[in-house]
């Protein structure tokens, strides 16, 4: 079974230049626009990175997002979200690798089989790194507004995260 896993992505690859063959299409012609085309996507988001990625870092530099875990615990404890999840939660919609370090950190810490562990997982599996998702997706889209698009997106986070919570502490708790 192993190698039939092996081979299936060069098989893939070859059974689709071989129906392009059949169909006449011009397999170095298309496989070029289409890097031609992959270049002009990075180009496109490449000013939404290089403003993003450092943002990200002077905030999390900043010491911001600890203070407001301190100052959000109260809320967290009383929405039944474990107060040690809160630095995942302020850092999962703005910085992918930032969360998932907190998230290792906290199942270092707890264990992965903790309530505590099991909620950091489910909160990053099924959150999404909203500011990011939206700089580089509209960029390549070209959408220069994305007014409603950031409240909506951070509500789905907020979402994700209580319902994250509720089903781990109904699940584990």
């Amino acid at each position: 079974m192993r190698p039939l896993l092996d081979l299936s992505a060069p098989l893939l690859i070859c059974l689709i230049c071989i129906a392009a063959v059949f169909q006449g299409v011009d397999i170095y012609g298309a496989m070029v626009c289409g890097a031609k085309k992959g270049l002009q996507t990075v180009l496109d988001i490449l000013p939404a990175l290089i403003v993003l990625f450092p943002a990200i870092y002077i905030l999390r530099a900043s010491g911001l997002p600890e203070l407001l875990c301190r100052l959000l615990s109260p809320v967290f404890r009383l929405l039944g979200i474990p107060e040690e999840t809160a630095l995942l939660m302020l850092l999962r919609p703005m910085s992918g690798s930032g969360a998932l370090a907190a998230a290792s950190e906290l199942i270092a810490r707890y264990g992965a089989d903790s309530l505590i562990g099991r909620t950091a997982a489910v909160m990053i599996g099924s959150s999404e790194t909203t500011f990011y998702v939206i700089a580089v997706y509209f960029a390549a889209a070209g959408v220069k507004n994305s007014r409603w698009a950031v409240p909506a997106a951070l509500c789905a986070d907020l979402a994700c995260f209580l319902s994250s919570a509720w089903i781990c502490r109904l699940l584990w708790g």
